[in-house]
C-alpha cells in the first residue's frame, strides 16, 4: 500500500470512526426496526464499502455491474426458488438495479428493508393461501409436473399465476409425505404437518432482527466481488470464532430446527448433556429457563440461533429445558450445569486397521487419521495460551503414535475437510516434508511469495503416505493435497478433484477497524475478504480446477455442481511461476497406472461400487430434468429407480456427520487402505528390484 493510500485510508477510517464513537454508548435495538437500519448499520456499511474496495483481490470499484450482481445475489438469497416475490415486485426494485453501489458508498441500505419488508408481507400471503391449499382434495392420479429447476423458473405475473404455482407445490409436499411416511400418518396429520413447517417459517421469518438484514444484505454485495467474501455479524463472528478453536461453554448438544421446533440433533460425548443423561437425540426443546428458579421461556417457533443463545452460557451455571419427545408427549424439565465442551467431531481422530499381509504373514497395519478442518485457536494465540488448540500439534501427536506402533502406512482422510488456517495447513504439510515451499501466494498487487515449511527439515513421518480427498475437500486441504502431490511425496485417492477454492481470506474485525490502539472496542462483526490467491509449488493454481486425484474413485459426490466453478462470480484460475522444490519419487506415473487398473479390478468385481455406478448413470439421467412428476404412481415408479435427492441427501450427511462415533470402515475407506497395501507392495517391488 503507498503513503498516499495509507494515509487516505487512515483519515477516511478516523472520520468514520469519530461518529461510530458517539454510537457505540448508545442503547440499539437488537431486533429488526420496521422504520430501517441504525445510525451503527450506516456506519459498518460505509466501512465495509470502503475495505471491499481497498483490500479486496481484484481492486475493482463498487459500479454498475457490482450493483446488478448484488441484486440479483440478494433476491437469491432471500426467494431461490422465486416462489414469493411476484414479476410487480421485482419490476419495483429493478429500478434500483444500477443505484445499490452509490446506495452502499452513502452508507444507506433502505433499499434492503424495502425488500425485506415487501417479502415478509408475500410470505404472510401464501400461509393465507397454503391454509386453503393443504385443506383441498388433490388429485394424484392427473398428469402434471412442478418444475425442480430454480433457474428455469420465473416470477408469477399474476395472482392466478401464483397460486397455481403454490397448490402445485403443496401437492409435491403432501405427494412426498404420502410416499415417504415411516410414520404412516393420517391424511389429516400430513396437512398439519405441511402447515406447520410453512407457518413457522413465516414466523421465523418475523422474529429477523436488524443485525441479519445487515448481515444478508451486505453479504450479497460482498459475494458479488466473488464467493467467499462475506459480512459476518457479531453472532456470526463468535460462532466461527468457537469453531476455530473447538469448545464452548453449553450444554453439549446438536441441535436443529425442524417445523419449528428445536430439535436435538446429537448429543455430544463427554458434555453435560451426555453425563446428565436425561437429554436423547430427537427430543424437542420446547421451553427454556435460566438458573434453578427461572421463568420458563417458550421457545417453539422460535429461530434456532436465539434458542441457541438461550442455552448457552457460562460455564458451572444452570438452565433448564422444558422437553418432550419426537410425538410431543412425556414432557419434563431437565435440568443441567453448563460446561466447557470440546468439539471432538471437528479435530483430528486416528485409529489404526490390520489389512492384508506382508511376504511374512503378517497383516499391513495403516494409520489413519481423519481431518474434518485446519482448526486453529486465533485468541488462544494473540493472548499467549500455552498448548492453544492446534491442527498440528494433535496430528503431530498421532504421527509420534503412529512411529510408536510401526505402522506401515498413514492415509490422511480430508473428505469433509472444507479448510481453515492457512498456517495450519502450511506447518501440517511440514510434518510430511523436509523444508521447501509448501505454497505460493499472489496478493491484490500481483507480487508473488512463497510460504515455506521452516521446521529445520524434521519429518514426523517419512513412510509412505496416502491422501484421501472428495470435492467437499476446499482451500487448506488443496494446498496440503497439492504440495503433496507436487513433491511426489504420496498418492492422492478419491473423487475426480477437490472443491477448487485457491483463494485466502483475511478476517477484518470492523470494530477494531474502526476504534484502532482502543481497548474493548464495541463488536460491529467482521468482513471476511478475498485478499490473496493461492498457488502450488508448480505454479499452478487450485482455483476453480481443484487437485486432480492420482487414483480416481467412482463416487455421486463428483458430480454434485457444488464445486468453486459452480459458484457465482468465482475468481477465474491462472498460473505463477514455479518454484524450486524437493522431488521425493515416491509416486511416479508407473506407480499411478499399476495401482489404477489393481483398482479397477478390485471394483468392477465389487457389487457396493458396481451399485455405485448404477446409481451415478440414473443421477445423471435425472439430473438434467427440469420436472417432477405429481403423479403418485409415477413418482412411486421413480423412486424405485432411484430418488436422485434422497442419495444426495444421504451423501452428504454422512460427509458432514463422519467422525461421530470415530473412524468407521466402509466401502471406501476398505479401498482406499486396499490400494495403500498395492502401493506398499509395489514400493517393496520396487526396492528389491
Amino acid at each position: 500500500m503507498s503513503f498516499w493510500n495509507a494515509l487516505l485510508r487512515r483519515s477516511t477510517l478516523a472520520a468514520v470512526a469519530a461518529t461510530a464513537v458517539l454510537l457505540a454508548s448508545a442503547s440499539v435495538p437488537v431486533h429488526a426496526d420496521p422504520q430501517g437500519p441504525s445510525a451503527t448499520d450506516e456506519q459498518i456499511t460505509k466501512l465495509v464499502a470502503y475495505l471491499i474496495q481497498n483490500e479486496h483481490l481484484s481492486k475493482r470499484p463498487l459500479d454498475d455491474e457490482i450493483s446488478a450482481r448484488f441484486l440479483d445475489s440478494f433476491l437469491k438469497t432471500l426467494d431461490p426458488m422465486k416462489a414469493y416475490f411476484v414479476q410487480s415486485d421485482i419490476d419495483q426494485f429493478e429500478m434500483q438495479r444500477h443505484a445499490l453501489d452509490n446506495q452502499i458508498l452513502r452508507g444507506d441500505i433502505r433499499f434492503a428493508y424495502q425488500v425485506f419488508r415487501t417479502f415478509l408481507q408475500r410470505v404472510d400471503e401464501r400461509v393465507g393461501w397454503i391454509k386453503q391449499l393443504v385443506a383441498m382434495e388433490h388429485d394424484f392420479t392427473v398428469d402434471e409436473e412442478i418444475l425442480r429447476d430454480p433457474e428455469a423458473a420465473s416470477y408469477a405475473k399474476t395472482e392466478a399465476e401464483a397460486r397455481e404455482m403454490w397448490r402445485k407445490r403443496i401437492k409435491f409436499d403432501l405427494l412426498r409425505l404420502r410416499v415417504d411416511d415411516e410414520e404412516k400418518m393420517t391424511v389429516e396429520k400430513q396437512r398439519e404437518k405441511v402447515l406447520r413447517r410453512y407457518v413457522s417459517f413465516s414466523k421465523r421469518m418475523h422474529q429477523t432482527d436488524r443485525e441479519e438484514v445487515l448481515e444478508m444484505y451486505l453479504t450479497a454485495m460482498t459475494m458479488s466481488f466473488d464467493p467467499h467474501t462475506s459480512y459476518m455479524s457479531p453472532r456470526s463472528l463468535d460462532n466461527f470464532e468457537i469453531q476455530m478453536r473447538l469448545e464452548l461453554d453449553g450444554i453439549g448438544a446438536a441441535l436443529q430446527s425442524i417445523d419449528g421446533y428445536t430439535v436435538v440433533n446429537k448429543i455430544i460425548p463427554g458434555g453435560a448433556a451426555s453425563k446428565d443423561g436425561q437429554l436423547k437425540s430427537e427430543d424437542r426443546i420446547v421451553g427454556v429457563g435460566q438458573g434453578v428458579d427461572g421463568e420458563i421461556e417458550d421457545v417453539v417457533d422460535m429461530k434456532l440461533s436465539d434458542v441457541v443463545d438461550r442455552i448457552r452460557g457460562k460455564r458451572n451455571t444452570v438452565v433448564r429445558l422444558e422437553v418432550t419427545d419426537k410425538d410431543g408427549l412425556n414432557r419434563r424439565i431437565v435440568e443441567i450445569t453448563r460446561a466447557k465442551i470440546e468439539l471432538k467431531d471437528s479435530e483430528a481422530q486416528q485409529a489404526v486397521f490390520e489389512v492384508g499381509a506382508k511376504p511374512s504373514g503378517e497383516p499391513y497395519k495403516i494409520g489413519v487419521i481423519d481431518l474434518p478442518s485446519f482448526y486453529l485457536d486465533m485468541e488462544g494465540v494473540k493472548n499467549g495460551i500455552p498448548n492453544f488448540k492446534s491442527t498440528t500439534r494433535d496430528v503431530r501427536i498421532i504421527l509420534e503414535e503412529f512411529n510408536r506402533q510401526q505402522v506401515d502406512a498413514v492415509i490422511l482422510d480430508l473428505r469433509r475437510n472444507g479448510g481453515g488456517s492457512l498456517q495450519e495447513a502450511i506447518s501440517l504439510t511440514g510434518l510430511f516434508i523436509e523444508d521447501g515451499p509448501v505454497v505460493q501466494v499472489k496478493d491484490a498487487n500481483g507480487d508473488v511469495h512463497a510460504y515455506m515449511d521452516n521446521d529445520n527439515g524434521t519429518i514426523v513421518w517419512k513412510g509412505p503416505l496416502v491422501v484421501m480427498i472428495s470435492k467437499f475437500s476446499a482451500s487448506a486441504s488443496e494446498i496440503l493435497a497439492g504440495a503433496i502431490q507436487d513433491y511426489k511425496r504420496g498418492l492422492i485417492v478419491g473423487d475426480r478433484t477437490t472443491h477448487g477454492k485457491g483463494t485466502v481470506q483475511s478476517l477484518m474485525d470492523l470494530g477494531a477497524q474502526l476504534f484502532q490502539g482502543i481497548q474493548n472496542a464495541p463488536s460491529l462483526g467482521a468482513l471476511k475478504i478475498t485478499m490473496q490467491q493461492f498457488y502450488r509449488p508448480s505454479g499452478e493454481s487450485t482455483q476453480n480446477r481443484g487437485v486432480v486425484s492420482d487414483i480416481e474413485l467412482p463416487s455421486l459426490t463428483t458430480h454434485y455442481d457444488i464445486g468453486e466453478a459452480d459458484l457465482d462470480y468465482a475468481v477465474p484460475f491462472d498460473r505463477v511461476d514455479p518454484v524450486r522444490h524437493r522431488n521425493y519419487g515416491q509416486v511416479s506415473d508407473a506407480i499411478r497406472q499399476q495401482l489404477r487398473r489393481l483398482s479397477d479390478k478390485r471394483r468392477s468385481d465389487s457389487s457396493d461400487f458396481q451399485k455405485v455406478q448404477r446409481n451415478i448413470d440414473l443421477y445423471l439421467a435425472q439430473k438434467d430434468r427440469k420436472h417432477i412428476t405429481l403423479n403418485e404412481d409415477k413418482f412411486r415408479a421413480e423412486l424405485k429407480e432411484l430418488d436422485a435427492d434422497k442419495e444426495e441427501r444421504k451423501a452428504l450427511e454422512q460427509i458432514a456427520e463422519g467422525g461421530e462415533t470415530g473412524i468407521q470402515r466402509e466401502m471406501y475407506l476398505d479401498e482406499v487402505m486396499a490400494i495403500t497395501v498395492d502401493y506398499l507392495q509395489l514400493v517393496l517391488l520396487a526396492q528389491s528390484g
